[in-house]
């Protein structure tokens, strides 16, 4: 699974404003019981020796040269393991086979991309790895941002195959594939009238998202992602495939739910609840960037009191996709009764000056997962990047903060002033989004789940979508506004917006929870064979 998923990628803010307002055209296998796979007969035959190898077996040393002198006999014995595919430098596939979601990472060069089909295939891999000494990166969506799941120099165990998403015996949940993309989940559950609390972006990966935490657009009324898993299958560092759920491995199955991918194992399938899928009414609102000053503060006040039922965004963008100078967008979904959105709005626009742009409509949730998604007019088989599919993808550069208070009307000058700067720095575009926290997402207490942030205002994603000589830039801008901003909102941060430049990243991300994430890693990978950047 990609180890940071998230709810939303940054492409530009104009096609998520599309999202909102779609009438106008905008440029720019089921959990099962705890067996082991290293030793299967199918396993013995192909891998030989990697085959023997046991719960047991040392990891080489990192670096060694054991790891990239791997013979082209053993990478051969590998592919004739498992029910996936294999693709090495050299394939026909391996260009496309290597490339993540962001483009700045297409200079990684794998060792090998494993595309798994079960998790008997991901054992495999793992146990070849430990064999042969070479590190792995686990990969979903391949959304992650700091581009750990391109993998370069490692072993990508990539799940997308495994994306069936079908329904639970009762009707009432799923058994979704840990290589599903939102695009697919919400399609296929929306077949059944079924929804689930997700993210906004078509191509991220169930599995990062998920075990992040989940923040999406309708979140407040429904919870996190993680909060709708009642169990998962995984796959350890020691190649035992088990069911994590609050009865068995409930150890495991706290920490996957918001302890972030990549450090534990490698799921392979959620079971989750899901609710019957609601209408929703969605508003989109815009001001001049100037406006912030007043929009800001009043959008804090407003939106984390209202009724759970009520979700929205606020976002600051600039750049040269927005020719006509930097905004300010709020975009909002309510699920409740088709009248019951004039209120809230009414009380936000008594304190607030009028927008420029109100525009507001009742959909079903289908209709608005795939507006949010740009995929209003695009067949769900080609809601995914090129290039197979009708997507573009983009360069972007992102960090983060979770804010627990309100930013100080003082500050608010300090927000605009970034996006001002940045308007006429050749970035495509600038953003700085905050998404309310609140509702059902709050009900569970800080140590339920692994995701500790249950109390928090609202998470800030800082976001630059840049051309290819301009990853500096992009970075500076992102970096540069956390940093500007951490004085009035404190270092957290979310582990979905991984950014390797997070210092003290175990507290940001995990809180008081990384004691005891900590101690479940210890008991699942006593010797590290899981290497992703900023672990617990």
């Amino acid at each position: 699974m990609s180890p940071t998923g998230h709810a939303a990628a940054p492409g530009t803010g104009l096609a998520e404003t599309a999202a909102a307002d779609p009438g106008t055209t905008y440029a720019p296998g089921m959990p099962g019981t705890r067996w082991n796979t290293t030793t299967t007969r199918r396993g013995a035959l192909a891998l030989g020796g990697a085959a023997a190898l046991t719960a047991c077996s040392p990891v080489p040393p990192r670096g060694s040269d054991l790891g990239v002198r791997v013979r082209a006999r053993d990478w051969r014995r590998l592919a004739g393991a498992v029910r996936g595919t294999l693709t090495r430098p050299g394939d026909a596939g391996y260009r496309n086979a290597r490339l993540v979601e962001n483009p700045a990472f297409d200079a990684a060069r794998p060792l090998a991309v494993l595309s798994v089909r079960s998790a008997a295939d991901v054992a495999t891999g793992l146990a070849f790895a430990r064999e042969h000494g070479v590190e792995v990166a686990l990969r979903s969506g391949g959304h992650s941002y700091p581009g750990w799941s391109a993998g370069d120099g490692r072993l990508v165990v990539d799940v997308r195959p495994l994306a069936t998403v079908r329904p639970t015996a009762d009707g009432t949940g799923a058994v979704i594939g840990a290589g599903a993309s939102l695009a697919r989940v919400y399609e296929t559950l929306a077949d059944r009238g079924r929804g689930l609390a997700a993210g906004s972006c078509p191509t991220v990966g169930i599995a990062g998202l998920t075990q992040g935490g989940g923040i999406g657009i309708v979140g407040r009324a429904h919870g996190l992602t993680c909060d709708a898993v009642t169990a998962m299958q995984v796959v350890t560092a020691a190649g035992e495939v088990v069911t994590a759920s609050a009865q068995q491995e409930p150890d495991l199955y706290w920490a996957l739910r918001g302890g972030g991918g990549g450090h534990l194992g490698v799921v392979t399938s959620f079971t989750v609840d899901t609710f019957a899928a609601p209408a929703v009414s969605t508003a989109f609102l815009q001001w001049p960037l100037a406006a912030a000053e007043s929009v800001l503060p009043a959008w804090q006040a407003w939106a984390p009191a209202e009724d759970a039922r009520l979700w929205s965004t606020l976002r600051a963008l600039s750049g040269t996709a927005h020719r006509g100078g930097p905004v300010l967008a709020l975009s909002v979904t309510w699920t409740g009764p088709d009248t019951g959105l004039a209120a809230p709005m009414s009380r936000l626009l008594a304190d607030v000056p009028p927008p420029t742009v109100d525009r507001r409509l009742r959909r079903t949730f289908r209709a608005v997962t795939r507006a949010y998604a740009g995929c209003t007019d695009v067949p769900v088989e080609d809601c995914r990047s090129a290039p197979a599919g009708a997507l573009a993808r983009r360069r972007f550069a992102a960090t983060s903060h979770v804010a627990y208070d309100p930013l100080p009307e003082r500050d608010v000058g300090l927000l605009v002033d970034r996006l001002a700067d940045a308007h006429g720095s050749g970035l495509v575009e600038a953003g700085i989004s905050l998404d309310v926290l609140g509702g059902r997402i709050a009900d569970p207490a800080p140590g339920d789940t692994a995701f500790v942030h249950r109390q928090a205002l609202a998470t800030v994603q800082y976001t630059a979508t840049h051309l290819a000589d301009d990853r500096q830039r992009a970075v500076g801008f992102v970096r540069g506004s956390r940093a500007a901003l951490t004085p009035a909102w404190g270092e957290h941060a979310y582990v979905n917006y991984a950014d390797a430049a997070v210092g003290d990243h175990r507290t940001a991300y995990f809180g008081a929870n990384a004691v005891r994430l900590a101690a479940v890693r210890q008991r699942y990978d006593p010797d590290g064979f899981f290497t992703q950047p900023q672990g617990f």
